[in-house]
């Protein structure tokens, strides 16, 4: 059965390996990111009946504007992937400065919140769909010089546990530790050498894709990972 998935952070990195793996599948995706060249990219190698839009997760009255756009169209998600995130650079807390501090969490907590916010409402009118938000094994545990990623994937596992307790039957929220792929935010994390040796993202996307499509109400509230 042929699927509607939204992915956020659409233009690189696993939100680019799993959006195209769901092309290849026949499945119908809707992504967004904030390069407007990358999406460009998307459109011309996709194209319809996908939609892929330049949308800043932080701007809550352009996710709004996005969300109503597609679902004027009949584009209700049957899987949210909110896949957008940032990291720091790798330092003590005390050294982050206030600016960079501010976006993370805007955009690794205060972008999901505003995804969720805009399109629940269709899938708990439609009585199905499945948010996947991406956490990480700095959600579930802390290392050193992480301090404010660590802090905004603790949020996710416990945003994501909230909202399952709130969503009707039907639907679910999961928190998902994707494992160590190869993006450049693992690069921040880790060095270029040592990302190196981490899954490539298109080899995880067209893993996942299945494993992330069997996901439904009976998941609901749990933290997962997904390791290729």
């Amino acid at each position: 059965m042929k699927k509607t998935l939204l992915i956020t952070g659409a233009t690189r990195g696993i939100g680019r390996g799993l959006a195209d793996a769901a092309v290849r599948a026949g499945h119908t995706v809707l992504g967004c990111g904030r390069d407007g060249q990358r999406i460009e990219e998307l459109e011309r190698q996709h194209g319809a009946p996908h939609h892929f839009n330049v949308v800043d997760v932080t701007d809550d009255a352009a996710v709004g504007a996005w969300s109503k756009g597609l679902i004027a169209r009949g584009l209700v998600p049957d899987l949210i992937f909110n896949n957008a995130a940032l990291i720091n650079e790798r330092v003590p807390l005390w050294e982050v400065p206030a600016a960079e501090f501010d976006t993370l969490i805007d955009v690794n907590v205060k972008g999901v919140a505003a995804i969720v916010r805009h399109f629940a409402p269709a899938m708990i009118e439609r009585g199905s769909g499945v948010f996947v938000n991406l956490s990480s094994g700095w959600g579930r545990s802390t290392s050193p010089n992480v301090a404010p990623y660590c802090a905004s994937k603790f949020a996710i596992e416990g945003l994501s546990s909230a909202l399952a307790d709130e969503l009707p039957a039907g639907l679910a929220s999961i928190a998902l530790s994707p494992g160590v792929v190869h993006t450049e935010m693992l690069q921040v994390a880790f060095g270029k050498q040592e990302a190196a040796t981490a899954v490539d993202p298109a080899a995880w996307g067209e893993a996942a894709l299945p494993y992330l499509l069997g996901l439904g109400p009976k998941e609901n509230g749990q933290s997962l990972t997904f390791a290729r």
